[in-house]
């Protein structure tokens, strides 16, 4: 690992308070998730086929993204929209300040959007004297904080009440003896009026339905509608791979998303945006703009090693599962995207030279595979970084590969790795960091059991 990414390591593993809310948040999402698609299967839905035929959707359609792309397109201009695709992350934001000054745009509510966050958006509206307001409850309390996302779905699943009623008292001065009813009601009273007060709404999107021109966006707070309806512009930033075919596409992928994301059966709100207002319609914008990013995007699409990764729904249930992630949080990982697919994207999107250590910052445990809604298979695709990384020459990891050419030289000569591993126990019993270790071998035990000499093959 780089310096800069052992000391945010380093850091968050010393922050007490960390470890307890990723632990608590993480484990807790885990447990809905379970619960959710136990629901599932009770439903009559095989879960394990649907996200099966979930990932042959996506992979179908990256396969053919640009003919799915310029089909989107032309049904959201069929309703009235506007498209623009945007080669690179300054691209986009400088076609949406360019909006937002023709238009005399003053103020901009935000809903929940990670590809905003990639681009820095807020950052640019700020430097052109534009107000920004971020209505998520999670996505708010990062702003007040001056801090990044530290995960894909739960912005804030970094703190803890306290935290936050601590933040808030210091910034509005409110009480800090306020439970998480009270923070929220707060934060709702506080944020109502901006929505009636912007010029623009800016958005995300969960899928884009290439046949219809549909945007559809799932949550929970009902801040998306708001967004997305009230100001007279909405404008939509969504990456290129959020694209599907059909809305017998949609059937199969929208019930996986909450399920994995956050373990409920369905969202509170699930909306379907056609463009801007039609005449005699009084609810909607007056304009809608769609802002499809690339940002590398296209790239990874043409690299047939590494296009399954844009299935990614982008549910954040690999970071819930990854026991890496659950420890260090996403701040550590120095990215808008976190946990184990942002380890994936990080090193396409961003450059190799930008993220060569993040592949390597990964147990391969496999976690990650079992609980991705439409199986993208992570582990191979961080094997594939590395390989690549390593293809390239790069020293950074020389002493790992050392380690690893010692212990496969000892693998085969069972009796130096039987010694070798009799002397490590004592040595490995003094880190506190690692779990005490068996007197007895794994072999010694088995043969204990009264089992035959030699373990059978799995």
């Amino acid at each position: 690992m780089t310096a800069s990414l052992k000391k945010r390591v380093r850091r968050a593993l010393e922050d007490s308070q960390l470890q307890h809310a990723m632990s608590s948040g993480t484990r807790q999402v885990r447990r809905s998730r379970a619960e959710a698609f136990e629901w599932l299967e009770a439903s009559g839905m095989d879960t394990d086929r649907k996200r099966d035929e979930a990932h042959a959707i996506k992979m179908e359609i990256l396969d053919d993204l640009d003919t799915w792309v310029d089909r989107l397109e032309a049904s959201v201009i069929g309703n009235g929209g506007k498209v623009y695709r945007a080669a690179t992350a300054e691209a986009a934001c400088d076609y949406i300040l360019g909006l937002a000054r023709d238009n005399e745009v003053r103020s901009v509510v935000k809903s929940k959007s990670m590809v905003t966050e990639e681009i820095d958006l807020n950052a640019r509206f700020e430097e052109a004297g534009v107000e920004v307001v971020e209505t998520d409850l999670g996505e708010y309390i990062i702003q007040v904080a001056g801090e990044r996302p530290s995960h894909i779905v739960a912005p804030a699943i970094h703190k803890s009440r306290e935290d936050v009623a601590n933040l808030y008292h210091d910034r509005f001065g409110t009480d800090k003896g306020l439970d998480a009813h009270g923070l929220t009601g707060w934060t709702r009273r506080k944020l109502r009026p901006s929505f009636l007060d912007a010029d623009m709404g800016v958005s995300g999107a969960n899928f884009l339905i290439a046949e219809t021109g549909t945007l559809v966006i799932v949550e929970n707070e009902g801040n998306a509608r708001l967004t997305t309806s009230v100001p007279r512009i909405h404008v939509a930033v969504t990456g290129i791979e959020k694209v599907i075919r059909t809305w017998a596409d949609l059937e199969v992928l929208l019930p996986l998303l909450p399920a994995s994301a956050t373990g409920q059966k369905i969202t509170s709100y699930v909306s379907f945006l056609n463009g801007p207002r039609r005449s005699g319609e009084t609810d909607g914008p007056e304009e809608f703009h769609l802002v499809l990013l690339d940002n590398g995007r296209a790239n990874m699409q043409s690299d047939v090693l590494m296009r399954e990764a844009l299935a990614c729904i982008r549910c954040g249930a690999c970071l819930n599962a990854c026991p890496v992630y659950s420890h260090i949080g996403g701040h550590a990982y120095g990215w808008v995207y976190q946990g184990p697919i942002g380890s994936v994207l990080a090193p396409v999107m961003q450059g190799e030279a930008a993220a060569d250590e993040l592949p390597f910052a990964s147990s391969l445990c496999g976690a990650c595979l079992d609980a991705c809604p439409v199986k993208i298979d992570i582990p191979s695709l961080l094997i594939r970084s590395r390989n690549r990384i390593n293809r390239k020459g790069n020293h950074r990891f020389s002493f790992e590969r050392w380690m690893f050419r010692v212990w496969s030289w000892m693998a085969v000569r069972p009796r130096i790795y039987r010694f070798a591993a009799f002397l490590m126990r004592p040595v490995l019993s003094r880190f506190q960091s690692v779990p005490d270790v068996s007197e007895r071998s794994f072999v010694q035990q088995w043969n204990a059991s009264g089992n035959s000499k030699v373990p059978p093959a799995p």
